[in-house]
C-alpha cells in the first residue's frame, strides 16, 4: 500500500507540474538581436530578402505583439511593445527599407507595418514614436518605378482605416502641426537639450524647413538608432524632419506648391506642350494662396502616394487607393473640416482630371461616341485602357467622393471643378471659333451633365451653365446654330439638364420668363372670362374635326371620355378628350400613313407618356410648385425666352430640317410638356387660351406648321405611297431608294408621332371625367418607328 501511495503522489505532483512560461519580452528580443547581427555578419549584399531568416524574424516579432495584446489586459503594461517604442525598431526598420538592404527589404517593412497597425487593437498612430516612422514609410510609396506598388496600397488603405476608426489621428499622418503649438514645444524642450536649439532658433521663414513641423523634430531624440547609424549629411538624418526629404528631393519651394494647383500637377506629368499648359493657368492663384511654409506642404506625402496609385496598371492597387481616398473624405467634424481647409485634396484631384482631359484626342472623338458614352465605373478591379475611358472612370469617382464625402469637403471639391476645369478649360474651348473643338466640348459637357448624381457637382454645372451671362445665352442660341450637328448637341445639352433633380434649371429657361402670363390676351385675366372663351374655342374645335381634311374616326378619344368642361381642369382647359383631339385633329387625314402599317394611334404612346409624366413628376416632388398659375401681371411685352423662342423657331422647320434633328427638337418639347407646373401646362398643352398679339404657344406653331404642310404638299405627286415607302425606309423595312421630296415626307412623319405624343401626355396629365384611372391605361406597346 505505501508504494501505491507513493506512486500516486507521484502522479498528482507531475500533474501539478506547469511547463515554465515562455518569457515573450525576451523571445522578442531575440528576433530582433538576431535581425540586427545579420547586418553585422553578412557579407552578401545581392542576397535578396526573402533568402534570408528576416521576414520569419518579423512574423514572429509580429506574432509575440498580437498574443501579448491578447493575453494581457488592456491597462496592463506591455513589455514587448514598450521595447518596440522606446528603442526605436520602427524607425530603424524604415531606414532599412529605404536602403533596400537586402534587396526587397521594403517590401517586408511595408508588410509589418500593414500587420502592426492592423492587428492590434491599441491606438498607435498618435505616438510619435509611430507616426514619426509612418510618415517616413508614406514618402516611399508611389514612387517612379516601383515594383511593392500592391503592399504599398495595402499599407495606406490600413493607414486610412485606422485613421477612419481614430480621426484624431489625421493631423499626424497629414503631418499637420499647428506652428504654434510646434514652437511651443520645442522651445520648452530646448531648455532641457540644447542639442535640439538649432530647430528652434530661426524664426518662421519661406526658407526655414523645421517651422511646420518642430514639434516632430524636438520630439525626436539625438541619440537615436537611426542617427547614429548615419552620417550627419546622411538622408536618413535629414528624414527626421517630415518636411525635410522632401525639400531636400525637390526645389527650395515646397513640392506641394506644385501640386497645390491642378495645373502644375498636370505640367509635372504632362509634356511641355500640353495644351492644359496653354489653356487652363489656375496655379498663379493657388500658389498666391499658399506661402512656402504653410502645414500644406507637408501632404506630399499620403495624399500624393494614394494620388499616384490611383493611376498605377494594376486594378487591385487602384480599387485599393480609391478606397483609400474615400475613407478620408468621409471623415466628419474636425477631422474632416482638416482635410478640407488645410489641404489641397481637391486641387490635387482635379489635376489628375485635367491631365486626363488634356490627353483627349479632341480631333478624333465622335460626337455621337461622346453624348452616349456609358457609365464607367471606378470600382472595376480590371484596368480601364483607352483615354475616354480613364476620364470617365476619374469623373465617376470624384462624383462618388462628393456624394459620400460632407457638406463641406464636396463643396470645396465642387468648386474646384468648376473653377479649375470647367471655367479654365472647358469655357475657352465653349467659347471657341472652330466648330470641332466646340462640337466636341458641347458632346463631352453632354455626358457630364448626364452622368453626374453628386448633388454638389451638379449645383456647380448649373451655376456654371445658366448662371454665367455670356455663355448661357450662346449655348442656347447655338440650339438653332448654321451646323446642325452643333444644334444636335446643344438640344442634347438641354434634354440632359431637363432630367436632372435641380430647380433652377426650369426657372431659368422657361418658368421666370412665363410667370407674368402676359402671353394671355386681356379677356383672358380672369377665370369668369376665360369660361365663355374656352366654350367658344370647343366649338371652334367641332368645327376644325368636321373638316375633312383633319377629321377621322378612328384618331378620336373615344366618346366614353368625353365630358363637359370641369372646374377641376386648369382653368382655361376644355375637357380632357377636347385637349387630346385637339392635338390629334392637327394633322390632316391625306398625310396619315400610320394607320396604313397597323401602328395604331395615340395609344401606343401613352405608357411612354406616363413613364416620362412620372420621371418628370419625381423630379419635380420637391420644389413646391404651385397648383394654379398665378394671375397675370401687367401689360409688359412678352417674350418666351431664349430657349423656347429657339424650339419653336426649329419646330416651324421641322418640314426642311434633317430629320434627326427633328427628333431632337421634338424630344426636349415633349420633356417641357411632361412636368406637371401649371405654367407649362397652360402654355404648352392648352389649346384653347387666346394668346395676345403677337405671341405664339406651341399649338399655334402647330397650327401655322399644319397650313405650311398643306401648301407643300401639293407638289408631291403620290403622296400615300411614298409616305408609306419613307416609313417603312425608316423603321428599316426597306433600304433607302433615293425618295424624292424625302426631307418633307420625313418631316410629316415627325409632325404626326409628335402630335400623337402630345396627345398621350396631354391624356396622362389631366384629369378624365370617368371611371378610367392611371390604372387602366394601355400597356406597354411598341413606339412607331422609334422616334420617342
Amino acid at each position: 500500500m505505501e508504494a501505491f501511495s507513493k506512486l500516486g503522489s507521484m502522479l498528482l505532483h507531475a500533474l501539478e507540474t506547469r511547463e515554465p512560461t515562455v518569457d515573450l519580452l525576451e523571445s522578442f528580443v531575440d528576433h530582433w538581436k538576431a535581425i540586427t547581427n545579420y547586418y553585422i555578419e553578412t557579407t552578401d549584399d545581392s542576397r535578396p530578402v526573402k533568402q534570408t531568416e528576416i521576414p520569419w524574424r518579423l512574423k514572429q516579432m509580429l506574432d509575440i505583439l498580437v498574443y501579448e495584446e491578447k493575453q494581457q489586459a488592456m491597462q496592463a503594461p506591455r513589455a514587448c511593445l514598450e521595447y518596440l517604442l522606446q528603442h526605436k525598431l520602427l524607425e530603424t526598420l524604415v531606414t532599412l527599407g529605404k536602403a533596400q538592404y537586402p534587396p526587397g527589404m521594403v517590401q517586408q517593412v511595408l508588410l509589418f507595418f500593414s500587420k502592426l497597425l492592423s492587428q492590434i487593437q491599441k491606438p498607435l498612430l498618435q505616438l510619435v514614436n509611430v507616426y514619426r516612422p509612418v510618415q517616413k514609410l508614406i514618402r516611399l510609396c508611389a514612387l517612379p518605378g516601383s515594383q511593392t506598388e500592391k503592399e504599398e496600397a495595402q499599407f495606406l488603405l490600413v493607414i486610412c482605416s485606422r485613421v477612419k476608426q481614430d480621426p484624431d489621428t489625421l493631423r499626424y499622418v497629414l503631418e499637420i502641426v499647428h506652428q504654434s503649438a510646434a514652437r511651443t514645444t520645442a522651445s520648452v524642450q530646448s531648455q532641457n537639450d540644447p542639442a535640439s536649439n538649432h530647430a528652434t532658433e530661426p524664426p518662421i521663414s519661406s526658407k526655414s524647413v523645421a517651422s511646420p513641423c518642430s514639434l516632430v523634430q524636438s520630439e525626436a531624440s539625438p541619440c537615436s538608432l537611426v542617427q547614429s547609424e548615419a552620417s550627419p549629411c546622411s538622408p536618413v538624418q535629414s528624414e527626421t524632419s517630415p518636411c525635410s526629404p522632401v525639400q531636400s528631393e525637390a526645389s527650395p519651394c515646397s513640392p506641394v506648391q506644385s501640386e497645390a494647383s491642378p495645373c502644375s500637377l498636370v505640367q509635372s506629368e504632362a509634356s511641355p506642350g500640353s495644351p492644359v499648359q496653354s489653356e487652363a493657368s489656375p496655379c498663379s492663384p493657388v500658389q498666391s494662396e499658399t506661402s512656402p511654409c504653410s502645414p500644406v506642404q507637408s501632404e506630399s506625402g499620403l495624399l500624393s502616394a494614394l494620388l499616384q496609385l490611383t493611376s498605377s496598371q494594376r486594378g487591385s492597387v487602384c480599387v485599393k487607393a480609391y478606397e483609400s481616398l474615400l475613407l478620408l473624405a468621409a471623415l466628419e467634424g474636425s477631422a474632416g473640416e482638416l482635410l478640407s481647409l488645410s489641404t489641397r485634396l481637391g486641387e490635387l484631384l482635379v489635376g489628375r482630371l485635367l491631365l486626363l482631359h488634356a490627353l483627349l484626342p479632341l480631333e478624333d472623338l465622335l460626337p455621337e461616341e461622346l453624348q452616349s458614352w456609358p457609365h464607367t465605373p471606378w470600382s472595376s478591379e480590371s484596368p480601364t485602357s483607352g483615354h475616354m475611358p480613364n476620364f470617365f472612370a476619374w469623373l465617376n469617382f470624384l462624383d462618388h467622393l462628393m456624394t459620400e464625402a460632407p457638406q463641406v469637403l464636396a463643396l470645396k471639391l465642387s468648386q474646384c471643378v468648376r473653377r479649375f476645369w470647367l471655367v479654365d478649360v472647358l469655357q475657352p474651348q465653349l467659347l471657341h471659333t472652330c466648330e470641332q473643338v466646340v462640337l466636341v466640348s458641347t458632346s463631352l459637357l453632354s455626358a457630364v451633365v448626364r452622368l453626374v448624381q453628386s448633388s454638389s457637382l451638379l449645383d456647380q454645372i448649373v451655376h456654371f451653365l445658366l448662371r454665367t451671362d455670356p455663355l448661357t445665352h450662346l449655348l442656347l442660341q447655338r440650339c438653332d446654330h448654321i451646323s446642325d450637328q452643333i444644334s444636335m448637341a446643344s438640344l442634347s445639352l438641354v434634354e440632359e439638364l431637363l432630367q436632372k433633380p435641380h430647380r433652377d434649371i426650369l426657372e431659368v429657361l422657361v418658368l421666370s420668363f412665363l410667370q407674368s402670363r402676359s402671353y394671355l390676351s386681356s379677356p383672358a385675366g380672369g377665370a369668369e372670362d376665360r369660361l365663355p372663351e374656352s366654350i367658344e374655342a370647343n366649338e371652334d374645335s367641332d368645327d376644325l374635326e368636321e373638316d375633312p381634311f383633319f377629321f377621322s374616326d378612328s384618331q378620336l378619344l373615344s366618346p366614353a371620355l368625353s365630358s363637359p368642361p370641369s372646374a377641376s381642369a386648369p382653368s382655361g382647359l376644355g375637357s380632357s378628350a377636347d385637349v387630346v383631339n385637339s392635338f390629334l385633329c392637327l394633322v390632316p387625314v391625306q398625310v396619315r400613313s400610320a394607320q396604313m402599317l397597323q401602328e395604331g394611334g395615340y395609344e401606343s404612346y401613352v405608357h411612354d407618356a406616363h413613364t416620362l409624366v412620372t420621371d418628370c413628376g419625381s423630379l419635380s416632388l420637391s420644389w413646391d410648385w404651385p397648383l394654379r398659375p398665378p394671375p397675370p401681371s401687367g401689360e409688359e411685352q412678352f417674350f418666351e425666352g431664349p430657349l423656347l423662342r429657339v424650339l419653336f423657331n426649329r419646330l416651324g422647320r421641322v418640314l426642311e430640317q434633317p430629320y434627326e434633328l427633328s427628333l431632337q427638337v421634338t424630344a426636349v418639347l415633349s420633356r417641357l410638356s411632361a412636368f406637371s407646373h401649371p405654367l407649362l401646362q397652360e402654355y404648352l398643352l392648352n389649346p384653347y387660351i387666346h394668346l395676345s398679339h403677337c405671341c405664339r404657344s406651341l399649338f399655334s406653331v402647330l397650327i401655322r406648321l399644319m397650313g405650311e404642310l398643306m401648301q407643300r404638299i401639293q407638289q408631291v405627286s403620290i403622296l400615300t405611297d411614298r409616305l408609306l415607302d419613307t416609313r417603312r425606309h425608316l423603321l428599316g423595312l426597306t433600304p433607302n431608294t433615293g425618295l424624292e421630296h424625302l426631307t418633307l415626307l420625313k418631316g410629316i412623319i415627325v409632325l404626326e408621332e409628335f402630335c400623337k405624343e402630345l396627345a398621350a401626355i396631354a391624356f396622362v396629365k389631366l384629369p378624365l371625367e370617368s371611371s378610367d384611372s392611371p390604372g387602366d391605361l394601355p400597356g406597354p406597346a411598341v413606339t412607331p418607328l422609334g422616334l420617342y
